[in-house]
């Protein structure tokens, strides 16, 4: 893992964020890009450069965060990109490679009751990077414990679990693998790919009406430092991320969040 993508929004909670990708990124040996995206203008007549001045602007802001936070020896670089969110990090990741982004599950909602707002939501469901959602205020803490949490087993591209693996390998963690088995759970969906079975210390499976339900429940008993789950094209995660936003009522990590893409 070595390069790590943190868009900065207008949260307030950016500097924690941030904060946590480069304590994570110093015990990965990574680089850290802080990113932020700004909207293409018109000059309207005037003969200022309006692009400029708001990249300028962007920049200083991102900056002042930088600023803020300690950044340990790791390297840290700006970027202030042109366009939508999503293209922006599509481009981004084009251009460096990125194998990680860290965000923060609010960076621009003020909605006290939504877990994922529209922006980090969107960075979730639309780019095929796998994504790490911080906690509000949460502090960067070694990983002893993963729990992974699916419903099929099968895994049809071997690198998506490229950031679980590299994770467990460098903190020295156990995974514990828990299968949900949801009403709609197919009798394919037991077996396992065998290079998840290689990563796995323990396994347990739990019949419930959605997999948040089956990992609030043994949430508990395993005491991870880290949940990881899929994003599948069926599933929980589908109907979940049908808006960009998610809510708390119907999903809510209290816990660093890692979502592994492209699993179908």
């Amino acid at each position: 893992m070595q390069h790590i993508l943190v868009p900065i929004g207008e949260s307030a909670n950016a500097k924690s964020t941030l904060q946590y990708a480069i304590d994570f990124a110093q015990v990965m040996k990574a680089k850290v890009f802080v990113f932020r995206a700004f909207k293409v203008l018109s000059k309207a007549g005037t003969i200022l450069n309006v692009n400029e001045i708001i990249d300028r602007e962007t920049k200083g802001y991102v900056k002042e965060i930088v600023d803020s936070v300690e950044l340990k020896d790791v390297e840290v670089s700006i970027i202030a990109a042109k366009g939508n969110v999503i293209d922006s990090i599509n481009a981004i990741d084009k251009e460096l490679g990125i194998d990680l982004i860290i965000l923060g599950p609010r960076s621009n909602s003020i909605k006290e009751e939504v877990f994922l707002g529209s922006t980090s939501g969107s960075i979730v469901k639309q780019t095929d990077i796998s994504v790490l959602v911080v906690p509000e205020g949460y502090v960067f803490q070694p990983i002893k414990k993963v729990l992974t949490a699916i419903k099929s087993g099968i895994i049809k591209r071997k690198e998506v679990l490229k950031p679980l693996e590299t994770i467990l390998e460098v903190f020295g963690a156990q995974m514990q693998l828990l299968q949900i088995k949801t009403p709609d759970f197919l009798p394919e969906d037991q077996e396992f790919h065998s290079e998840l079975a290689a990563i796995t210390s323990g396994y347990r499976s739990s019949e419930n009406s959605t997999l948040f339900q089956g990992v609030l429940e043994h949430l508990n008993a395993n005491n991870p430092d880290m949940i990881c789950v899929f994003r599948r094209k069926r599933g929980f995660f589908q109907k979940l991320w049908e808006q960009n936003s998610v809510k708390k009522v119907d999903f809510e990590s209290r816990l660093p969040l890692l979502v592994l893409k492209g699993s179908e």
